[in-house]
């Protein structure tokens, strides 16, 4: 372990000050990864199904306690707001999907600016280790390889360290927008099921004087 350490230490120091900004980027980048990973994962676990939501608007009640996945905080957030007017509390439920939905894609701007950064700083460093070797040059001619040496492994160490942060950033910050965006579909099938219900009972209400089951049309297989 003390070897690992030391080796790594020695690549690091190698690479010269440049270094040390490509280290922050990644440990950022992949504090931000993991949180979104947490993140949309928790969409999905332990949600209320779409039958359980529809029953929940319908008697103004609350999720179960320990639902956190996106159509239990849709229903949660909607109830917090809701007016008691049909065409306005679908405004509201609208107005709630909307900002759930910007949650979904909340960091993944940032992570991908920060794919992209990362190898302009390793090259970055290219630059600064091909001077410092055309320094060398300059002084001592070609012959003094030794010295030569410290400006090229600048150029290669920072330039290598550049595309491992990237390449693994570019390819988890496609996969976490792919996934934000089948959340997005999913929200906004939901949120459309919901509005049509509120809307539904309120007619039925004021036709019959007493609720009915709403006929959705739509597949709640997608819903789910």
């Amino acid at each position: 372990m003390e070897l690992l350490i030391e080796k790594a230490g020695n690549y690091f120091s190698q690479g010269g000050w440049i270094m040390f900004p490509i280290a922050a980027v990644s440990i950022a980048m992949w504090a931000l990864i993991i949180e979104r990973f947490r993140a949309l994962g928790a969409k999905t676990v332990g949600d209320i199904s779409i039958h359980e939501a529809i029953d929940c608007i319908r008697s103004c009640g609350s999720v179960k306690p320990g639902s956190e996945g996106l159509r239990a905080q849709l229903v949660s957030s909607f109830a917090a707001e809701r007016s008691g007017d049909p065409r306005l509390d679908r405004e509201i439920l609208g107005h709630c999907a909307m900002r759930q939905r910007q949650s979904l894609s909340r960091h993944l701007t940032i992570i991908a600016v920060m794919a992209g950064i990362a190898p302009l700083l390793g090259l970055l460093g290219t630059v600064l280790g091909m001077i410092e070797t055309f320094d060398v040059i300059a002084l001592f001619g070609t012959g003094n390889a030794k010295a030569m040496a410290g400006g090229i492994s600048v150029a290669l160490i920072t330039t290598q360290t550049g595309l491992l942060v990237a390449i693994p950033g570019l390819f988890l910050s496609g996969v976490l927008s792919r996934r934000a965006r089948h959340l997005g579909v999913r929200l906004d099938e939901v949120a459309s099921i919901l509005g049509r219900v509120v809307l539904h009972d309120d007619a039925v209400v004021k036709v019959t004087g007493r609720k009915q089951a709403v006929p959705v049309t739509t597949n709640l297989k997608a819903a789910y």
